[in-house]
């Protein structure tokens, strides 16, 4: 196997492969061409989100935004981030439609062993991220690999999301926790 067929595979992978560091090396200067293309119209931005990510219907980020490989991410229609986002997507990045993500926020589908000498190997592992439709996560939130947040569900600012989040519910804090129920009819 390649590294990175193990990398797609949620195996553990060496992130220093060739195949891997150019994939990377693409991403961030796409990356980099988005972050500095400044207010262009939204036909411009929506050509450089179709290079950059897996795949894309209509969304709208703003600057700075930083992804490891882009082509992992999926974004749904009418998808927005604020300022300084940054998405580590080894292993799938699947957003559903009409989410909103504030400024800082972080998505991470990587992880490292716990043990030390096996980290100085420089081996990962990658766990795929799904985010369902309406959702809104709040400025400085950080969601860690492996997590699903269903449908219409609200991640309050500064929540570390550490498990997966049920549809229509409010979760906050570090680890998120469960607050309340929310309405789903509301606004239908």
């Amino acid at each position: 196997m390649t590294e990175l067929e193990k990398m797609r595979s949620g195996l553990w992978f060496n992130a220093g492969d060739r195949e891997l560091v150019a994939m990377r090396q693409k991403a961030k200067a796409l990356c980099k061409q988005m972050n500095q293309q400044g207010p262009v119209p939204v036909k411009a931005h929506q050509q450089l989100a179709r290079q950059l990510f897996g795949q894309v219907s209509r969304c709208y980020i703003e600057p700075d935004f930083y992804c490891d490989y882009g082509v992992h991410i999926d974004l749904g229609e009418n998808f927005y981030a604020n300022h300084h986002c940054v998405m580590l997507d080894a292993a799938p990045i699947r957003i559903g439609r009409d989410v909103l993500l504030g400024p800082g926020v972080q998505i991470y589908t990587v992880t490292h062993p716990l043990e030390a000498e096996l980290r100085k190997t420089g081996i990962e592992q990658a766990l795929p991220v799904t985010i369902g439709d309406s959702v809104w996560i709040g400025g400085g939130s950080i969601i860690l690999p492996g997590v699903t947040i269903g449908h219409g569900a609200v991640i309050a600012a500064g929540t570390v999301v550490t498990k997966d989040v049920e549809s229509y519910s409010l979760v906050a804090g570090n680890p998120a926790r469960w607050v309340r129920a929310l309405d789903q009819n509301l606004g239908a």
